[in-house]
């Protein structure tokens, strides 16, 4: 499910900055090109399109990625906590100075006899 969200995130960031890059904020961008003739989306109509399908694709973008933050890893989290649970029960401690085997006989000086 998140790798369906996580595509869908990305399809819609596409889409929006396609359709940010089409308006321009003087006024001109996709709107200039129909200002000399009437079209049945005239330039505020088109400039009223771009507007809402900015807003649109924003939230719908929003709304996706708190959908992917909700959906993951959720059975991992559970793995996750019992390795971490059993890392820190069968940790050793750092303060402990390390026992090193000795085979070495320990020979006493051998006092001088004068």
């Amino acid at each position: 499910m998140y790798i369906l969200i996580s595509v869908l995130i990305l399809v819609f960031a596409v889409f929006l900055i396609l359709i940010v890059l089409v308006q321009n904020s003087k006024g001109g961008g996709l709107a200039s090109n129909f200002s000399a003739s009437n079209q049945v989306m005239g330039v505020k109509k088109t400039t009223d399109f771009l507007e809402k399908a900015t807003w649109t694709l924003s939230t719908t973008i929003l709304v996706l990625c708190i959908a992917a933050a909700a959906t993951v890893g959720g059975n991992d989290v559970v793995s996750n906590e019992s390795a971490i649970q059993e890392n820190v029960e069968n940790a050793i401690d750092p303060t402990q100075v390390p026992n090193f085997p000795t085979d070495v006989a320990v020979e006493e000086p051998a006092e001088d006899a004068e």
